[in-house]
């Protein structure tokens, strides 16, 4: 085995490492987005149906 493959082998693995951090770094992003989305859409409909009760009990009163 020569100096050149061994860099070669060295270099793979080293690609490889970089690239299962940065995917790990994507995917936790990603996941923190989706979770801000999920909370916006239930706050939203969470705030339209408080809204909604607090409008008919004034109306009655």
């Amino acid at each position: 085995m020569n100096t050149r493959t061994l860099w070669s082998i060295v270099g793979v693995i080293v690609a490889i490492v970089i690239a299962w951090f940065l995917v790990n770094i994507l995917f936790s992003v990603l996941a923190f987005i989706f979770k801000i989305v999920i909370v916006a859409v239930v706050a939203i409909v969470v705030f339209f149906v408080l809204r909604s009760l607090f409008t008919r009990r004034s109306d009655v009163g």
